[in-house]
C-alpha cells in the first residue's frame, strides 16, 4: 500500500513531469481543465480524460457560441490522447531498437505538448468570449449613459426655453428700459 502511494504521490508527478522534459506550469492551476486532463494522461487514465473532455464539452455554457468555438479542440485533444496511449503502450516496445524506442518517446512528448497547446486553446476562447462578453456589456453602460446623459440635456435645454428664458427676456427687457430712461434723464431730452 506505501507502494501505491509513493508511486502516485505529488513529488512522484513532479519528478515525472521534469523526466519528460515539461515545465510544470504548463500545467496550469489545479482547478482548471487542463490540469485535469493532463494529470489524468500522465497517470495513465486515458478513458476518464477522454470522458472528462466529452462532460466538459456537453456540459451547458453561459456562452452560446462556446461549444461550437472549441468541438474541433476538444476532438483533435481526444485523438491526440488516444496517439498517447498507443505510443505508450506500444506492444513489444522492449524488442525494438533504442533508436526506435526513442522516436516512440519523442512522438509522445511531441502528442503530450501538442495536447498542452490545445487545452490552452479550449482555455483562451472561453477567456475570448468573457472579454467580449464584458465589452458587450461596457457598450450597453455606455449607451445608457450617453442616453441618459441626452435626455438631461434635452430635458434642460426645453426648461430653459419655457421657463427660464421667458423670465430672462422679462428681466432683460426691464433692465433695458430703466438703462435706455436712465441715459435720457441723464441727458435731460
Amino acid at each position: 500500500m506505501s507502494q501505491f502511494k509513493l508511486a502516485f504521490s505529488p513529488e512522484n508527478e513532479t519528478k515525472r513531469i521534469f523526466e519528460m522534459g515539461i515545465d510544470p506550469s504548463d500545467f496550469g492551476k489545479p482547478d482548471q481543465l487542463r490540469y485535469k486532463i493532463l494529470v489524468m494522461v500522465m497517470e495513465e487514465q486515458y478513458e476518464e480524460a477522454i470522458e472528462a473532455l466529452r462532460v466538459f464539452f456537453q456540459t451547458e455554457s453561459v456562452f452560446p457560441t462556446f461549444n461550437q468555438r472549441v468541438e474541433r479542440y476538444i476532438n483533435h485533444c481526444i485523438d491526440l490522447i488516444y496517439a498517447i496511449k498507443a505510443k505508450r503502450n506500444f506492444p513489444g516496445i522492449s524488442q525494438l531498437t533504442r533508436a526506435k524506442q526513442q522516436e516512440l518517446r519523442d512522438r509522445f512528448k511531441d502528442h503530450f505538448n501538442e495536447l498542452i497547446f490545445m487545452l490552452r486553446k479550449i482555455e483562451k476562447v472561453e477567456r475570448d468570449l468573457e472579454l467580449e462578453d464584458a465589452r458587450s456589456t461596457i457598450y450597453v453602460v455606455r449607451a445608457l449613459w450617453v442616453a441618459a446623459l441626452a435626455l438631461l440635456l434635452t430635458w434642460f435645454a426645453v426648461e430653459i426655453y419655457r421657463g427660464l428664458a421667458v423670465t430672462s427676456f422679462v428681466v432683460l427687457e426691464e433692465a433695458f428700459t430703466k438703462w435706455v430712461d436712465a441715459a435720457l434723464d441723464f441727458m435731460k431730452i
